[in-house]
């Protein structure tokens, strides 16, 4: 949002939860910096100097707020839609890029000079991609010191510092205290192993639709490995070595809860960015409602479901085997048909976290495995078990296949290239793994559906992109409003449905 001085400062004085994460305000006489709904004093307006991002703020060298405690506040992608560079970055610096590679590398991987990265980031989020990375490592620990009762030396591992004395030197220069002295008296610290998981609450800006994200994963979940009802969303996790499961639930406010039962703590910042992108938590409701109610088509759809998002995939490989396994067969059978996949070939979950009275026993096939299985006797044809072997085979040579890339379109055209992914599935897989916000899968029976007229005539796919064009840069948000505007239940609900 324009950080206009008065206008920030008004809604800092009507503490107004609209303006939650999209402005931080700096206290130029305590040296902290606030979100604009802290219930302390309110500074007079030659004090205060205000931040789009929590890591501006702490760039400029505010401390965050022990009281309001920015690291709880929406981790909006207001920028999205303007810089598209800067929301991948944002994504592969949330993998993990920056904790092993460089700033040119990850200019490198987005097409840009590290230069140009580092404008659009101050430009976008008033800070670089080093200190954006740092913020993030810095709240995260925060947020589990407050939440959790993880000892020290594993909050540091959990939130990505590479050494404990790194952690508490961050921690003495931001609160000229040790971190333990954050942590509230009472309760003691409990050793990882000797927990049931590690659970903590991963907010969002209202509103928000869970019935209509947990109904799209519901319908799709692989037996074995997912586990969906009105309530939660339980599956299985494989990374590196690691096996675990994880659980999200609906929190009492605008959270997510979030248990994690695995066995690495480093894991814990990759599995936390791919449970905000599967349920697209990073969304701002409001910035895209406005955009898309300017539409006479989307308008009612749009009030009718204000808080939809754009469901996620927790893998692309994952994503991109089942959407194959689903062409010109129903969503049921694919379904199916991914069960038998995991049982014939993913790896068991150990004892220690087996759910099987949940239906949760095994981790979806690693690309290794399925490079080499004979997937046609599960009893598919064999053109399409041979499209399956072989993205297997290229993501086996290329991990990073399914990662940020330079654009919409170079993303489309290198999906593409890969056996049995054509069109709709390329700009599927964009849409739900890379979250591109503008992937649109025109060629879809449902969305030609739903945009029909009186007489039952349907658009076809160049007249879908042509009305398209005034909903970018939303046009995965228009898919999904279209999408669920096909699926009313008897209670009145509308619950997203896709043409798979």
């Amino acid at each position: 949002m324009d950080m206009d001085h008065d206008a920030c400062y008004r809604a800092l004085l009507a503490r107004d939860a609209r303006f939650d994460g999209r402005l931080f305000v700096g206290v130029r006489t305590t040296g902290i910096y606030c979100r604009p709904i802290c219930p302390a004093r309110t500074p007079k307006p030659a004090n205060v100097v205000f931040h789009p991002t929590a890591a501006a703020a702490q760039s400029a060298g505010f401390r965050p707020c022990l009281r309001c405690r920015p690291e709880t506040s929406p981790d909006l992608a207001s920028w999205r839609g303007t810089s598209n560079t800067v929301s991948r970055a944002l994504s592969l610096i949330e993998a993990g890029a920056l904790d092993e590679g460089d700033v040119e590398a990850l200019a490198d991987r987005l097409g840009v000079g590290e230069r140009q990265l580092r404008r659009l980031f101050r430009q976008h989020l008033g800070a670089s991609p080093v200190a954006v990375a740092q913020t993030r490592r810095v709240l995260l620990a925060k947020q589990l010191i407050h939440e959790t009762k993880l000892p020290m030396a594993e909050v540091a591992l959990a939130s990505g510092f590479g050494s404990v004395r790194r952690f508490n030197e961050t921690f003495q220069t931001l609160y000229a205290r040790p971190p333990a002295a954050l942590r509230r008296a009472g309760g003691g610290e409990t050793p990882l192993q000797d927990q049931d998981g590690v659970t903590f609450r991963l907010p969002y800006s209202p509103p928000y639709d869970w019935d209509a994200i947990i109904a799209f994963l519901a319908l799709r979940a692989i037996p074995g490995v997912e586990s969906v009802t009105p309530g939660s969303y339980r599956r299985t996790l494989a990374l590196g070595n690691g096996r675990g499961i994880l659980t999200v639930r609906p929190g009492a406010g605008h959270f997510l809860t979030v248990n994690v039962r695995f066995p690495d703590l480093k894991a814990l910042p990759t599995i936390i960015s791919r449970v905000r992108r599967v349920f697209d938590l990073a969304a701002d409701p409001a910035l895209i409602g406005r955009h898309l109610s300017a539409s006479p088509v989307l308008a009612p759809l749009v009030a009718a479901r204000p808080g939809l998002r754009v469901p996620g995939a927790w893998d692309g490989f994952e994503l991109a085997i089942r959407a194959i396994l689903g062409q010109q067969i129903t969503v049921t059978a694919a379904t199916g048909l991914a069960g038998r996949l995991t049982a014939a070939w993913g790896d068991p979950l150990p004892s220690r976290w087996a759910a099987p009275e949940e239906g949760l026993t095994h981790t979806f096939p690693r690309a290794e495995t399925l490079a080499e299985a004979d997937i046609a006797s599960l009893g598919m044809p064999r053109a399409r078990a041979a499209a399956l072997a072989s993205v297997a085979r290229a993501v086996r040579d290329d991990p990073q296949i399914f990662g940020a890339r330079r654009g919409l379109e170079e993303a489309v055209a290198q999906l593409r290239a890969l056996p049995g992914i054509g069109e709709w599935t390329a700009q599927y897989i964009a849409m739900r793994e890379l979250r591109e916000p503008d992937a649109f899968p025109s060629a879809d029976i449902g969305l030609m559906r739903a945009l029909a007229d009186d007489a039952g005539q349907r658009p076809s796919p160049a007249e879908m992109l042509a009305l398209a064009e005034t909903w970018r840069p939303w046009r995965a948000y228009a898919a999904l409003h279209l999408w669920a505007s096909q699926s009313p239940l008897p209670d009145g609900n509308l619950h997203v449905r896709t043409a798979a």
